[in-house]
């Protein structure tokens, strides 16, 4: 009962007595979360887990009776055990496969934010580095083995290019922020990308493999000649140099978050809301911006988890825009927003 009157207290908070808290997506969370006791339990994607973990902080103070817990396993993991019934909600940056072990039909999407894949490298003596798809394609199938070759020269005019041997690191664990680069390189490189995408792909045997984005992040930082895919926020935590990455509009654009929320504002909106930042048109827009989810139950045996988890998710996506943009992460349109929030309504 207290969950269900803390939800009521939720919707309210922050309105005035003109505002609709259904279509108002600026209201916030409230007060009423003080009220709110219990655990959830989730796991997932490594890509949101920066901002995840801050949430997760900031709410103690508001809610101090209910703990979450969030292990970032990646996303391949975190569908596993959401679908065997270990974890309230999961997060994931990919699209849920009929091999994730997830039944159609039980569970909802719910978008939370969008951030850049940065493509982070370590050369010495070259802080400016300019990469087309095509490019990148070539360095990651191992066509491209050293950082002097004439493709990325041609992406980098006057830039003096080392002779020094190319070093590829990726994600070795089923990864939603491996689904979203190959993606990308399939869409921005179709006739070059022969590798396909998926949270898993099959990698040339030179190639060195990293647990979640920190992971990656070590190799990249250990390699005078590393180059791997790391999201903005573990990117900007390891120091890692970023690329600019050659844009739909020909324009070489860094990772950042102004960016991220250009391509948020081409991407398509699909029913179920899932949507597709990569690739976006747009002078600003950064093309390799990725879509991130929590995964929730349409239904919940026990009540009271189905109001944690509407509290909790509620208080995300209303109350931590401020927090998103400062941990590098864009937070979602406002019809977007509503359209979230909207989901939790068809949980019962």
């Amino acid at each position: 009962m207290l969950a269900g009157v803390a939800i009521a207290a939720l919707a309210l908070a922050g309105c005035s007595s003109k505002e609709d808290p259904a279509t108002d997506p600026s209201a916030g969370a409230g007060s009423g979360l003080a009220a709110l006791s219990g655990e959830l339990k989730a796991s997932g994607a490594s890509f949101p887990n920066t901002y995840y973990q801050e949430v997760i902080t900031s709410l103690k103070d508001e809610a101090p009776n209910l703990k979450v817990t969030y292990n970032s396993v990646g996303s391949g993991t975190g569908k596993k055990e959401f679908g065997s019934g270990l974890t309230d909600f999961a997060g994931s940056d990919s699209t849920v496969k009929d091999t994730d072990g997830v039944p159609a039909g039980t569970f909802l999407y719910v978008p939370t934010v969008a951030a850049p894949i940065t493509i982070s490298y370590n050369l010495k003596g070259v802080d400016n580095l300019q990469l087309s798809a095509d490019t990148l394609a070539k360095i990651f199938q191992r066509e491209i083995k050293t950082w002097n070759a004439p493709e990325i020269a041609a992406d980098n005019p006057g830039v003096t290019l080392p002779a020094t041997a190319i070093s590829v690191a990726h994600r070795a664990d089923g990864s939603g922020t491996t689904n979203n680069f190959t993606k990308y390189l399939a869409a921005a490189a179709p006739t070059t990308w022969k590798l396909g995408s998926g949270d898993t792909v099959a990698w040339p045997a030179d190639t060195q493999g990293g647990q979640k984005n920190t992971g990656v992040a070590q190799l990249i930082q250990a390699a005078d000649g590393g180059i791997g895919y790391v999201d903005l926020a573990d990117a900007t935590d390891g120091k890692l140099t970023f690329a600019a990455i050659k844009n739909k509009d020909g324009k070489f654009v860094k990772p950042t978050l102004e960016g991220a929320t250009a391509a948020l504002a081409g991407a398509e909106i699909k029913d179920d809301l899932t949507f597709n930042p990569l690739n976006a048109a747009g002078a600003d827009s950064y093309p390799i911006t990725a879509p991130t989810y929590l995964l929730v139950k349409t239904t919940y045996t026990d009540a009271k988890q189905k109001e944690l988890v509407k509290a909790f998710v509620t208080y995300l996506l209303k109350d931590t825009k401020d927090l998103a943009a400062e941990l590098h992460y864009a937070p979602l349109p406002a019809e977007l927003q509503t359209k979230a929030l909207a989901q939790l309504d068809k949980i019962s």
